[in-house]
C-alpha cells in the first residue's frame, strides 16, 4: 500500500511518500518512494504574537502546494497530514487549516503534544532492535519537546509514558538566545530554562527503567554530523549513530559560542537551521547529561550515550495508514 505523511511543524514542512508492508516478524516497515523536508518557518513570531504570520503562512503553501502534486503523482493511496506546536498554539489557526483544505484537498491533523509524542515513539524505534529496550524516544522540535518511553513488543509499541513541553529549537531561540552569537547571560539563561522544564518532563517517565535514549529531528541529527566532523550531510552515516554526552557537550558549546556566518558555512549545516542549531543542541546537551543522572542507578550504569534516528513523526504518521 502506497501512503504520504506530511508533518508540519514550528520550523519545517516535511513529506514521505513510502510503500507499507508487514515483514514475517509482524512489523510494519516503509520504503520510501519519495522523502523531503523544507524550512518554512511556520511558527516565526508565534511564541510572541500568539499568530501565524502571513508570510509564514505563504511559505508552508508554496511548499505544500509542491508536496501535495508530488505525491499524486507517485499514486499516494492513502495521506494523514498533522499539524504540531506553532499550530496548536496559534490563535488564527483557522486560516492555516483553511489553506491546507484548498491546496490539499483535506483538512489537518492539529493533533496534540500527546499524540506527537506517541508517533514520533513509533517512527524513532522503527529500525531498533526491540529487545534493546524498554526506550525513551524525544523529538527536539521547533516549538515543543516530545519524550515518550515505552517497549515494542510482538511488533507493536506498548507506551509507558509521553509528555510534550513548550521548549524546541525556535522557542528558545526567539525568548532567549537572541545574540549573534548569544552572550554569556543568555546561554546561562536558556540552560536554566531548559533544565527546569526537561527536569518536569523526566519526572513523569519511569526513566530509571530506560535502557536506550533515541533522539529524532533535525536538532539531533545535525547534532550527529556534527559530533563526526561530516563532509556534508550524510543520513545513511548518521542514522542509528551513537553520540557520546561529551561530543553532545562540544557541540552545543561551538554552536552557541559561534556567530550564523560561522554556521553557516559547515559543510552538514541545512539552511534553516543556522539561527537555531545553538538552542536545539543546548536542549539535546542538557537532556542527555539529566538522563544519565536518573539512571546512574541503573546495574549496568547510567546512559552516557544518544542514539540518532532520521526516523520520526513522519515516519509514525505513515505507518499509521496501515
Amino acid at each position: 500500500m502506497r501512503v504520504a505523511a506530511i508533518d508540519c511543524g514550528t520550523n519545517s514542512i516535511r513529506l514521505l511518500v513510502a510503500d507499507i508492508a508487514t515483514g514475517p516478524d509482524g512489523r510494519r516497515r516503509l520504503t520510501d518512494v519519495h522523502r523531503e523536508m523544507r524550512v518554512v518557518r511556520l511558527g516565526e513570531g508565534v511564541d510572541a504574537t500568539g499568530r501565524l504570520a502571513p508570510q509564514a503562512l505563504d511559505r508552508t503553501w508554496r511548499a505544500l502546494a509542491d508536496y501535495t502534486a508530488v505525491l499524486r503523482s507517485c499514486g499516494a493511496q492513502f495521506v494523514r497530514m498533522a499539524a504540531t506546536s506553532a499550530t496548536r498554539d496559534a490563535q488564527n489557526r483557522a486560516d492555516f487549516v483553511a489553506m491546507v483544505r484548498e491546496t490539499l484537498g483535506q483538512d489537518p491533523e492539529v493533533i496534540t503534544g500527546q499524540e506527537e509524542a506517541e508517533l514520533s515513539f513509533i517512527g524513532g524505534v522503527g529500525d531498533v532492535d526491540p529487545a534493546g529496550g524498554p526506550f525513551l524516544v524525544v523529538d527536539i522540535g521547533g516549538g515543543s519537546t516530545e519524550m515518550v518511553t515505552g517497549s515494542v513488543v510482538d511488533g507493536r509499541p506498548e507506551l509507558t509514558g509521553a509528555v510534550s513541553l513548550d521548549l524546541g529549537c525556535v522557542r528558545i531561540t526567539e525568548r532567549i538566545l537572541r545574540g549573534d552569537p548569544p552572550t554569556a547571560a543568555e546561554r546561562a539563561e536558556a540552560r536554566d530554562w531548559a533544565r527546569g522544564l526537561l527536569t518536569g518532563g523526566l519526572a513523569q517517565q519511569p526513566i530509571a527503567r530506560t535502557a536506550r535514549f533515541i533522539a529524532v529531528s533535525g536538532t539531533a541529527t545535525t547534532v550527529a554530523a556534527a559530533a563526526r566532523r561530516l563532509p556534508r550531510y550524510d543520513p545513511a552515516v548518521i542514522h542509528l549513530s551513537e553520540i557520546g554526552s561529551a561530543d553532545v557537550r562540544r557541540v552545543a558549546d561551538t554552536m552557541l559560542a559561534a556567530t550564523r556566518a560561522h554556521r553557516a558555512v559547515l559543510p552538514f549545516m541545512h539552511p534553516g537551521r543556522v539561527d537555531v542549531i545553538g538552542g536545539g543542541s543546548l536542549i539535546l546537551a542538557e537532556l542527555l547529561d539529566l538522563v544519565g543522572t536518573a539512571t546512574a542507578g541503573r546495574p549496568q550504569g547510567p546512559i552516557t550515550t544518544v542514539t540518532v534516528s532520521e526516523h520520526d513523526i513522519l515516519d509514525g504518521l505513515a505507518l499509521s495508514l496501515a
